[in-house]
């Protein structure tokens, strides 16, 4: 069974129509890329599966109960957690009080304030320190750490790179990767080499809609860049 599915979602601000009759699935364990230019839907489509944005239609399903009408609070007591764009952490808190924040309505499971501080060595030295004083890579992996304490089973990470240097990248998905625990993944990614690498599964969004879809072991580059671009639109299996 699908730990995440999709059915015809749309979504819309305003009069204009961000997301399109979505079909998806994303299985457990898995790590799915979403690729798109700016506006083509990608971020509105993680708010709208976390609950941070009303759907216009369709359905979303997760772990096999329907969540469509579901508040956000609600999901991420199911295991669903959103590491926003621009990681919207608490300016004037520190690193500490920012996880503590999650931890203290955190579903059951292993992930407490002592495993995401052994997870994440580079936040011991910054406890103290107001994330507004972060720079940008630490900032990331302090709103990571925060979503992991809440125990996902699904965790969606938007612009994962975005804003950060190549060294803060490496960094963060250093740290990703090298989790002995880690959830289910969609991340949203602008590097397309990045996303082909650490993926097993890319989607690509155009105007609010799949137009390509596969696995990155049998898609290239050269075709996730134009159906990227529109240049071409087709919906390749996975």
């Amino acid at each position: 069974m699908s730990l995440l599915r999709l059915e015809s979602l749309s979504a819309r601000h305003g009069l204009l129509t961000a997301v399109q009759n979505i079909d998806l699935e994303v299985a457990e364990g898995e790590t799915l890329a979403l690729v798109g230019a700016n506006g083509a839907g990608k971020s509105t489509l993680l708010r709208t599966i976390a609950g941070a944005h009303p759907p216009a239609g369709g359905r979303i399903a997760f772990a096999g109960t329907d969540i469509t009408g579901g508040p956000a609070h609600q999901r991420v007591g199911l295991g669903l957690a959103l590491v926003p764009e621009g990681r919207r952490l608490f300016p004037a808190m520190t690193v500490a009080e920012n996880l503590a924040v999650a931890a203290r309505r955190a579903r059951p499971g292993e992930w407490t304030l002592s495993s995401v501080y052994d997870a994440f060595p580079a936040l011991g030295p910054l406890r103290d320190r107001r994330a507004s004083a972060l720079s940008g890579g630490q900032q990331q992996l302090t709103a990571i750490a925060r979503a992991l304490l809440t125990n996902p089973r699904l965790l969606l990470i938007d612009e994962v790179s975005l804003g950060l240097s190549p060294a803060a990248v490496d960094t963060v998905y250093d740290t990703l990767t090298g989790l002995a625990s880690r959830p289910t993944l969609v991340l949203v990614e602008q590097d397309l080499n990045r996303a082909l690498t650490v993926a097993g599964r890319v989607i690509c969004l155009l105007e609010g809609r799949i137009v390509l879809a596969a696995g990155t072991a049998d898609v290239t580059r050269e075709q996730v860049t134009e159906a990227y671009f529109g240049l071409r639109s087709p919906k390749a299996g996975a």
